[in-house]
């Protein structure tokens, strides 16, 4: 809030021009800000949310201020939310409030993501434009994968995504060891029940992860994915990735 004041008051003083008459003219200059560049929130199955976003203005007017905002909403499930065209700073007042309504209707799954900013307009200044980002609450599920892999761990990477693209879960970057030898790691993390989720293995060379390579991921007691060396051969044709879909029902 300090930083969001300061600004304000830097910006209503900055453009004061004097010419050689003393004469002293000061440009009406309006400037609005979003309280803060990014929100986050959750919405329980089946219900609803609101976020408030404060909006800041650089000088008080006895009379309403309506600015139209714009919202893109393409990185969020249709039908999942819903953002007034304006906000209303009232007279006497340099600070007002946008309420964006969320539901948990087609909200989908993975985190979704909202950008709103002010619609261009002459006379007036913006700040940076403000995100919101919100997933729908769930029950924890444990999930653990098991790898196996030759010595080149360097090459070997994995990651778990959400319905959205979003990474989830992820690992690689593992030590070389000594020719002949092999690695075996273990990952636990928790997923979202009753979702679908995809898992990604990668060998960067493209030779897959040697004889003894495999994978095997679990939720709770039951084998969701499995593969193995064969599965991630390409005949060393550059970076392979195999990628496989699942639930967590």
């Amino acid at each position: 809030m300090k930083k969001i004041l300061m600004s304000l008051v830097l910006i209503s003083t900055l453009l004061v021009f004097t010419n050689c008459d003393d004469s002293v003219s000061t440009p009406n200059l309006e400037y609005v800000t979003f309280g803060a560049e990014l929100y986050s929130a959750g919405v329980d199955v089946g219900s609803s949310n609101t976020v408030n976003i404060p909006v800041f203005t650089g000088n008080k007017e006895s009379k309403d201020r309506v600015y139209n905002v714009i919202v893109d909403g393409s990185a969020a499930a249709a039908g999942s939310y819903t953002i007034p065209t304006s906000i209303t700073i009232p007279g006497g007042s340099n600070e007002g409030s946008l309420t964006v309504g969320l539901s948990d209707t087609d909200l989908g799954i993975g985190v979704n993501k909202l950008t709103i900013s002010f619609e261009p307009n002459d006379g007036s200044y913006y700040g940076a434009a403000t995100r919101i980002e919100y997933t729908q609450n769930c029950t924890e599920v444990t999930a653990t994968l098991d790898l196996v892999f030759d010595q080149w761990g360097s090459e070997v990477s994995w990651s778990v995504k959400d319905a959205l693209d979003g990474v989830v879960a992820s690992g690689g970057g593992y030590p070389d060891t000594a020719a002949g030898t092999s690695t075996s790691d273990t990952k636990t993390f928790n997923l979202c029940s009753g979702r679908t989720y995809t898992l990604e293995t990668t060998d960067a060379y493209g030779d897959g992860w040697g004889s003894v390579g495999s994978y095997t991921l679990t939720v709770g007691a039951v084998v969701k994915v499995t593969g193995d060396s064969s599965t991630m051969n390409n005949g060393g044709t550059g970076a392979m990735t195999a990628s496989a879909a699942f639930d967590t029902n």
